[in-house]
């Protein structure tokens, strides 16, 4: 008797391995919400961190402006605050642009004072997305 001899089974209790086209489908259906659900927050929080690195550009730009004013008696410019003094040490190596590729402004406003300004999204001066270095209390 040969013992590796196969077993014969009827077709009805014959079985496949692998998926059937509709477990395939859950799954692919499945993929699809997680992406959108997933897709949704990270577009949202992409905006978000534009605006967050703006505003701390324009913060680290007024902190450093400030420093400027103290030893040089007035308000500075973004050159003055990249170019390099006579030992060759710049306030800021480099400003770079804001996240919507809009230069920083450093405005002076009333009585020696001045603010740091990116157009923030709309990429237009003196709209309500302006981001500021000016603490201003909406009421």
């Amino acid at each position: 008797m040969n013992h590796t001899a196969r077993r014969k089974s009827s077709p009805a209790t014959r079985r496949e391995d692998g998926f059937t086209l509709i477990e395939i489908m859950v799954v692919i259906v499945i993929l699809g919400l997680l992406a959108t659900i997933v897709g949704k927050n990270v577009i949202g929080m992409s905006d978000e961190a534009k605006v967050t690195k703006a505003q701390t550009d324009v913060g680290q730009i007024y902190e450093t402006a400030k420093l400027f004013r103290v030893k040089n008696g007035k308000v500075p410019t973004i050159e003055d605050l990249t170019t390099p003094d006579a030992k060759g040490q710049a306030y800021i190596e480099n400003v770079g642009k804001d996240p919507w590729d809009n230069d920083y402004l450093i405005r002076e406003t009333d009585r020696g004072m001045f603010e740091v300004i990116s157009w923030g999204p709309d990429r237009s001066e003196g709209t309500e997305d302006d981001i500021s270095s000016r603490i201003e209390k909406k009421q």
